[in-house]
Order: C-alpha cells, then structure tokens, then sequence
C-alpha cells in the first residue's frame, strides 16, 4: 500500500468512526479522542518507522530527527462537527523532508475522501471568483483582498473543507490569516499541489512541516491563474 493510498484509508475510517460518534451525541471531545486513537494505532502498524505529529497527541520533538512524520489532525472543525454541519474534515498527511508529500482529506457528511494520488479534476472556474473565508472570524486582511480582486467571499467552516472546497472547484480561493498549526494544512496542501493548485504562506514562501514550533500563521491555497494577483493584493494592503 502506498503512502496516499495509507491516508486515504486512514482518513475514511476515521471519518466514518466519526460519523457514528455524531449520530450517537455529537461530541467533539469524543470525536477528537477517539478519531486519534485509531488513526495512531493504524500509522503504527503500518509505519512503525515513521514520527507522527498529532493535534491530540503531546508533541514528541524526537520527530526532528526524522524525515518521515505523519501529521495529523483526527477532527478538523469541532465547532461545526457538534453543530452537525457539513464542514468538518478529517486529515491525514505525511511529510518528508519537510515536504507535504502524500496526503488525504475525508469530508464524511458529503461522503468524499480525496487524496494525493487521485484527485479529481479541476472545473472551470467561475468569475468573479469565490474567495473562502471563515465563517466565524474573517481576518480584516481577508475582506481587504477580496474587496481589492472583486471576489466573492464565501464562509464556511474546517481548514480542509475550505481546501477541498477550492480542489473540488467550488471555490477559486482560500485565503487564512491569524494562525493555524500543521495539522490544519499538511493534509489539505498535500492534495491542492497534487491536484494542480498553489499552495504557499501569504509572503509567497513554501510552506515547510515538521518544524519545532507548530504554528503556521498564513496559508494560500487557490488556482494558480489567481495567485499572483492574490498575493499582490496582499502585499498592497500590508503598505496601507
């Protein structure tokens, strides 16, 4: 089994366990435990040689030493998993080298599970484009740029149902600013790049995993025909 093929499955039973915890009470705390305890048990059976960086789990920093480290989030959208939204998601990923290399995403409500070694094509896209945002606390950076390019902005809730948003061409643009962690994006990147997508911190820098400090403050994901002006349009509402 490959390493894409690894999350992909991963991901699914974790979403489908989730699945059945939501329909018994709902729980995020339930969910976020116990969607780590199995997606952990089945990294370590299949890749005992491997590191693993979890939202759940305490971080091991013995995983610097390593160039292979899964990075996991087992419930991504608690808020919107309790509330029995659509827009949560399960990630798992695997880093090398610092490189999202392979990856999945289960977004169990809509029944997808999209992964780094099939992702589907990208549709056409829309004009003017749709630019996601957080449906709870858009960053004032956010609305600036999206004013500045004539988008639409669009909330909706996870970081990966945001991503997967953009790869399944519901959107043309996912734009964060104010802190995620690597377990917010590693998934998520791993299958925007594979699906042909851009992929970089706000400064147009490449996002690098496995890090000792956790956070990643910024993150763009959009179509690539987007990412110049995007970027553009934040570097201009940083000198205003």
């Amino acid at each position: 089994m490959t390493d894409a093929e690894l999350a992909r499955d991963i991901a699914a039973e974790a979403g489908a366990l989730l699945m059945r915890i939501q329909s018994d009470c709902a729980g995020g705390d339930r969910g976020d435990r116990e969607a780590n305890t199995l997606i952990l048990a089945r990294l370590r059976e299949a890749r005992p040689e491997d590191a693993i960086l979890s939202e759940e789990s305490a971080d091991d920093l013995a995983r610097l030493e390593r160039s292979r480290v899964w990075i996991v989030d087992p419930l991504d959208g608690t808020r919107e998993f309790a509330e029995r939204r659509d827009d949560w998601a399960v990630h798992v990923a695997l880093a090398v080298d610092g490189h999202a290399e392979s990856g999945a995403v289960a977004l169990p409500k809509l029944g997808v599970t999209l992964s780094s070694d099939a992702p589907p094509p990208l549709p056409a896209p829309q004009t003017p484009p749709r630019l996601l945002v957080s449906r709870t606390r858009p960053s004032a950076l956010c609305v600036d740029v999206a004013e500045r390019i004539g988008a639409v902005r669009v909330g909706m809730g996870s970081a990966g149902a945001k991503a997967m948003a953009v790869v399944r061409g519901e959107a043309e643009i996912y734009l964060h600013t104010g802190g995620q962690h690597q377990w917010d994006n590693c998934a998520p990147v791993a299958v925007a790049l594979a699906a042909g997508l851009h992929a970089s911190r706000i400064d147009s820098s490449p996002i690098v995993y496995n890090q000792r400090e956790t956070s990643i403050p910024d993150l763009l994901i959009c179509r690539k025909e987007w990412a110049q002006t995007v970027l553009a349009a934040v570097r201009d509402c940083g000198r205003d």
